[in-house]
């Protein structure tokens, strides 16, 4: 294990001070880096006891993910609640409006309760980072609302930053590409159902096994449009028909590449500037 370089020591020590003033943690989990290294450092810092991760096998979240959160925390000796949030049933949520992250966040806080009730002297925590705050994300109302607690927030750690700390720690995920929720990939205003998720689900497995690791595929109704990294477009371009067709397999009628390359957060520039792009 490299030593950390001092700017990032300083920081994992202001993490273990903040976690030792804590008894225990209940850890809203999503398989990402961001939650990984709360969790993984909740499980260092407290203890096995005191540390549990929970996570909800919902539609928006992929399998692939829901596995490897699983097979993280058997490697780990974590603790792992898993429970099914219901938000494709709230109306308020598969209307997609542009706070749909909201909803979404306040099913799973809500749900992380029950968990906390069983543990009433324990924090719950999520993985929002200081680069997240400069998002559009509606979901950090819900956190407030709920008294969820961000530790890498209070510790003023961003997002390459913690990556380094979890690349120290030798944590599997430290350069995983990000996988946002696959109600993301939908517009504004256009319902979420079931059949969509598991439509962007395939598509993404698929170009996924042709070598793509960092892809969104959005779903436009009728056609899905395509985005790669930019550094990958020359070679996605070069089996452009393959792509097509095989997308076009899953059920929909057209397929586009995105010239521009995948942008995170692409669908928020519908909300007009209203907010920051995420």
């Amino acid at each position: 294990m490299k030593i950390l370089e001092p700017h990032l020591q300083h920081k994992l020590d202001q993490l273990q001070a903040w976690y030792s003033k804590r008894k225990g943690s209940i850890v809203a989990f999503s398989g990402g880096i961001d939650s990984t290294l709360v969790l993984f450092l909740a499980r260092k810092f407290q203890g096995k006891e005191n540390t549990i991760g929970v996570i909800s096998n919902s539609e928006s979240l992929k399998a692939k993910d829901f596995q490897l959160a699983q097979t993280f925390c058997e490697d780990f000796d974590i603790q792992l609640e898993v429970i099914k949030t219901e938000e494709l049933a709230d109306l308020r949520y598969n209307k997609n409006p542009e706070n749909r992250c909201f909803f979404c966040k306040e099913h799973l806080f809500h749900d992380l309760q029950q968990v906390k009730e069983k543990h009433p002297d324990f924090d719950v925590l999520n993985g929002t980072n200081n680069d997240d705050l400069g998002d559009y994300r509606p979901g950090l109302q819900a956190a407030a609302n709920y008294q969820v607690l961000s530790p890498m927030v209070d510790c003023q750690l961003n997002k390459d930053e913690l990556r380094q700390i979890a690349k120290h720690f030798e944590l599997p995920n430290w350069d995983k590409p990000a996988s946002p929720c696959l109600s993301s990939r939908i517009p504004y205003n256009h319902h979420i159902t079931k059949e969509k998720l598991q439509q962007v689900e395939a598509a993404e497995n698929l170009l996924n096994e042709l070598g793509f690791s960092d892809v969104r595929v959005r779903h436009y109704e009728s056609y899905a449009k395509v985005e790669a990294q930019k550094a990958e477009l020359e070679k996605l371009l070069a089996i452009e028909n393959e792509v097509v067709e095989k997308i076009k397999t899953l059920g929909f009628k057209d397929v586009e590449i995105d010239r521009e390359g995948l942008v995170s957060g692409k669908l928020n520039r519908a909300l007009q500037g209203i907010h920051k792009s995420k």
